[in-house]
């Protein structure tokens, strides 16, 4: 810590409270400084563990932050202003509060509370984020600021959401002796199971059926190998929510891609002829459509979302920890020609999706360009996926390979979200590449944060579907008869914005030259943006 600039008799209670987030691993913060936080920024600059990234808005902030612990499982802090600079992180935290991912926000108060009509940048914080936060709470005395601090923590990882403090300003500079405030241990660990007979009760329901059928969500994601295996055991196909798409292999034998909106024709039909489904870690959201009626052997470590039918067996708990137990008393079927079934189905559905990957058609059509970025991209590849027509056709005709990661906004289904997110990407993993897939008009929401990426050598790669429509909006206004309107976009010439940020750019007008242009931009070595003039016309 930098004595020189911390005041006499101790460190202030900002510097306090940031060494203590050090000491539950938080040490990157997101945000924009200002008047009320300027104690708390000045603590992270001064903590040799801290790292600060200024963001161009605190929305993307908070999406980053959502996105670091969706990639990680660790908590980032976003940290904002009183005021104005509080009410610009709702939308990432509620991403983060849907998706059930663990952010920290910190926000700067102004010294007088609450004093009405007429307070400069003053609103009842703690009231605001109230619907958002599974902890909420301002640094009224100093004494309990570092107790609020491992409370916060420790809300936000075991109960998976979003935790707000609101420190005054004044309080922030105080002077305060550690040795004086109480403080919390560690959390308990979320790896809970069932007792024994619930999970024998789940086994007897998966041994009686006839045609089960496994889908896995991202509650599954530390648990595949196990998935797989009672796959084989019990001679189903396993099909995947679009968020837990690429945690199995798409080349497994068992595996029958991905259910929902943007799913195989093949999944939903296993799914509607199943007469028992194994969820692992669902979130039953309804674009993924798991069949209301059919009897389910459900897990999950969020009890509110156990119980779907009345004909569910439920076991509480982590599919990490439950599923082996599971394994243990599953009968071995012997093989009927399933897997040639799955196998042929998902040969046809390849077919399918190549032959819509017209190689020749000008503008270059969204299948093709999934294909190609499925064959360039390399194998450790972060790739953050945006809201709209682009994120329709990664679900439905990308194709991941092992290695590769993808990170999105699920519930709230924000758009703006990818750039952020590939930030995040890049902080996390510093060694792999970061690719952004997004279109022209979620890009735009964001676009500002390119420059944070040149600013802190962040060599994302963007990939722009660039059809100068909000594409998903005007094929909704189609499907309910209503005229084109308002989604019509007058868009910047994006690579000599890529330039003018002191970044990359490719424009890319014909199919033969997207793969060089992937190609470059990921050995650029600086951020880059790929511009791609797509066709708006999907249908």
């Amino acid at each position: 810590m930098d004595k020189k600039s911390t005041s006499a008799g101790g460190p202030t209670v900002a510097e306090a409270m940031v060494a203590a987030l050090a000491d539950w691993g938080v040490g990157l913060y997101f945000g924009v400084p200002g008047t009320s936080s300027l104690g708390i920024i000045d603590a992270v600059r001064k903590h040799p563990g801290a790292r600060f990234i200024q963001v161009r808005h605190e929305e993307n902030a908070a999406m980053a932050a959502s996105a670091y612990h969706k990639l990680t499982g660790k908590v980032a802090a976003c940290v904002t202003i009183a005021g104005p600079g509080a009410t610009n992180l709702a939308t990432g935290l509620y991403d983060a509060k849907e998706d059930r991912a663990a952010v920290l926000a910190i926000n700067g108060q102004v010294e007088g509370q609450y004093l009405g009509p007429g307070g400069f940048q003053e609103i009842d914080q703690d009231a605001f984020f109230r619907p958002v936060t599974v902890f909420n709470n301002t640094v009224h005395e100093k004494t309990r600021a570092l107790k609020l601090v491992d409370m916060a923590v420790r809300r936000a990882l075991v109960d998976r959401g979003v935790a707000q403090i609101s420190v005054p300003n004044n309080i922030q500079k105080e002077v305060l002796d550690p040795a004086c405030c109480p403080r919390e241990g560690p959390p308990p660990s979320v790896r809970i199971a069932p007792d024994d007979e619930q999970v024998k009760e789940a086994a007897r329901a998966v041994n009686a059926a006839r045609r089960p059928v496994i889908i896995a969500g991202w509650g599954a994601r530390g648990a595949v190998e196990t998935l797989l295996a009672i796959a084989e055991q019990v001679q189903a196909p396993v099909l995947t929510t679009y968020r837990a798409k690429g945690l199995v292999p798409e080349d497994h034998p068992w595996h029958l891609g991905v259910l929902g909106s943007v799913g195989t024709p093949a999944a939903r039909r296993w799914a509607n002829e199943a007469d028992l489904l194994l969820t692992c870690g669902v979130g039953f959201s309804s674009q993924t459509r798991v069949p209301a009626e059919t009897p389910l052997v459900q897990v999950d470590l969020d009890p509110v979302k156990l119980g779907k039918n009345k004909e569910t067996v439920s076991l509480w708990g982590d599919c990490a920890v439950v599923l082996p137990r599971l394994l243990k008393d599953l009968e071995a079927r012997e093989e009927k020609g399933a897997k040639d079934e799955i196998a042929g189905q998902k040969a046809a559905w390849l077919a399918q999706i190549r032959g819509e990957a017209d190689p020749a058609a000008v503008p270059l059509r969204p299948p093709y360009i999934m294909q190609v970025l499925s064959e360039v991209l390399p194998d450790d590849t972060v790739i953050a996926v945006d809201v709209g027509e682009n994120g329709w056709w990664f679900g439905r005709n990308f194709r991941m390979r092992p290695g590769q990661t993808f990170v999105m906004s699920g519930y709230l289904a924000t758009m703006g979200f990818a750039l952020p997110a590939a930030l995040a990407a890049r902080l996390a993993y510093p060694e792999r590449p970061a690719v952004c897939i997004t279109g022209d008009g979620g890009f735009t929401m964001a676009m500002a944060e390119f420059l944070t990426a040149v600013k802190y050598d962040l060599p994302v790669v963007v990939v722009v579907l660039d059809n100068h429509e909000l594409g998903m909006i005007l094929v909704e206004q189609q499907m309910e008869h209503f005229p084109r309107f308002g989604t019509e976009l007058h868009n910047p010439d994006f690579v000599d914005y890529a330039r003018a940020c002191g970044g990359e750019g490719f424009r890319v007008v014909r199919p033969d030259e997207l793969a060089p242009a992937v190609t470059r931009a990921l050995a650029a070595g600086v951020p880059a943006i790929i511009d791609v003039e797509t066709d708006p016309k999907r249908f």
